[in-house]
């Protein structure tokens, strides 16, 4: 498939939705462009401040309306986002390999990773409340209200499962929202906003295309928005983090990680783990916050297994993002293929190279930065080790005594995933309890089920998507307390 295959095609130019309409003040564009090929799919306008100005002023005039909108409502027109997704799931999971260079075979996954959040959220639209109970001479209630206008900032790796992360739950629990897509990758999120327009009332949905610098700095500084939510980079969530200080609202945060994935010597079937672990480090051409970039691997069976681990990783298919049979896509940009490079060359100073370890050529599509599955014997204190990455490059670092395990895998910055294989249950449990991660993965790493929260620790983030508690990121707590009666009289 091409761009000029999709049917029906992609618009020539995409604007901002800003109020119900497809407008912008900014006269400024970037193009989007086929990472594969280079070919131009569209231009988008680059939002700027006066754009957000707009979109937080539109947010702000539909909020009184929208909050006071019944649950039951709000569930409806959700499912109905849901419907309209899965009717066009195949031709948005081709617009999004084509905008950022991930596989046809995983790109349809992400939107139905999509439709179950908006799904989940529409249910717990109406069940998500607080609670009331009889005191002496009265009663005591705690109600749950939506926030206000929602300032979010997704990035480029997943955007069908960051736009729902981020809009679900937030138009579910009453609020309204600008949303700013990253501008590596805004063609799925902009395609959605014809159906956002369509079902949602003016200024309750409000997307802005942008750089981060200008459009994401625009918004997370904006004196109108009453929360913040980020994915990205633990470098900007920092500044978003300061920008919600300086004004005190509300900050959630899901950013970087380097997880451990930890192979215990009980494992039965070694072949299946070693495909798990493969798939672990490689998923999103390795440009994933929770990928298992980190594996140990226990003394007794090391040596075969990196045998097997390295035949597994240059069994991985490299080719065209849009052919069923590849494994292994493009990284998003020129810009990342270097950042990864740059990686591999650190591995190999300090390191021990197994596999992989530079570019890949993929006829028809030279403009690609194609990076070999990359796998390097290492220590945990090594560069390729403590920072993340955002490639498919592998860390394998042999462990023999437990307890030393688990300081190593908790010896990062981040705590946002892991993952342990064993047949043991009770070494599993103990091992999940012991780790500094908001997500422990046993026997399949990388298993999202609607409902469970999804975050990290330390370095990682604050908060968490994905579940029913989300919905109290994006409400505030009242308390009301009514008495049947006023009290006797205190002064006279």
């Amino acid at each position: 498939m091409t761009v000029d295959q999709l049917e029906p095609a992609l618009a020539a130019h995409y604007e901002p939705l800003i109020n119900g309409e497809f407008r912008s003040i900014s006269t400024e564009t970037f193009p989007a462009v086929d990472a594969a090929t280079g070919a131009r799919l569209a231009t988008i306008t680059r939002g700027g401040a006066a754009d957000v100005d707009a979109a937080v002023a539109a947010a702000r005039a539909a909020f009184p309306k929208w909050a006071a909108t019944r649950p039951e409502e709000r569930s409806l027109l959700l499912h109905r986002l849901a419907d309209w997704i899965e009717a066009n799931a195949e031709r948005l999971a081709a617009i999004d390999t084509m905008d950022i260079g991930r596989t046809i075979f995983e790109t349809p996954l992400d939107h139905r990773i999509a439709v179950g959040q908006y799904r989940f959220f529409a249910s717990a639209a109406v069940t998500h409340d607080g609670w009331n109970h009889p005191v002496a001479g009265g009663w005591a209630i705690a109600k749950r209200e939506p926030i206000g206008v929602v300032g979010q900032i997704i990035p480029w790796n997943v955007p069908a499962i960051m736009t729902a992360f981020k809009l679900a739950p937030a138009l579910a629990a009453g609020n309204t929202v600008v949303l700013k897509p990253d501008e590596n990758a805004s063609l799925s999120t902009l395609e959605l906003c014809t159906k956002l327009a369509e079902l949602f009332p003016p200024g309750v949905v409000n997307v802005v295309p942008g750089f981060g610098d200008e459009a994401g700095a625009a918004l997370t500084a904006h004196p109108d928005v009453d929360k913040l939510a980020f994915t990205g980079s633990a470098e900007v969530g920092r500044l978003v983090a300061h920008a919600g200080a300086e004004r005190l609202v509300p900050v959630s945060l899901e950013l970087g990680g380097k997880s451990p994935n930890i192979v215990f010597p009980d494992i039965e079937d070694l072949d299946r783990v070693i495909d798990n672990a493969t798939f672990a480090a490689t998923y999103c051409n390795g440009q994933s916050c929770l990928a298992g970039t980190r594996l140990f691997v226990h003394d007794d069976l090391y040596d075969d297994f990196l045998g097997k681990l390295s035949a597994s990783f240059q069994g991985v298919r490299v080719g065209s993002p849009l052919d069923p049979a590849t494994r292994l896509g493009c990284l998003v940009s020129e810009k990342q293929g270097r950042r990864v490079l740059d990686y591999i060359a650190s591995g190999r100073s300090d390191s021990s190279l197994v596999t992989g370890g530079g570019r890949a050529a993929v006829s028809g599509s030279e403009h690609g930065w194609f990076i070999e599955p990359t796998v390097f014997e290492t220590e945990n204190s090594s560069r390729i080790a403590q920072e993340e990455i955002f490639g498919p490059v592998l860390s394998v670092i042999r462990w023999k005594d437990y307890d030393a395990l688990i300081d190593q895998a908790n010896d990062v910055e981040y705590g946002l995933a892991a993952g342990v294989y064993t047949t043991n249950l009770k070494n599993a449990m103990r091992t999940a309890d012991r780790l500094h991660a908001g997500s422990v993965w046993v026997n399949q790493y990388f298993n999202l089920v609607d409902g469970s929260p999804f975050g990290g620790y330390k370095g990682s983030g604050l908060g968490r998507e994905y579940c029913k508690e989300t919905l109290d990121m994006y409400t505030q707590l009242k308390s009301i307390v009514l008495a049947e009666e006023l009290p006797p009289p205190l002064f006279g």
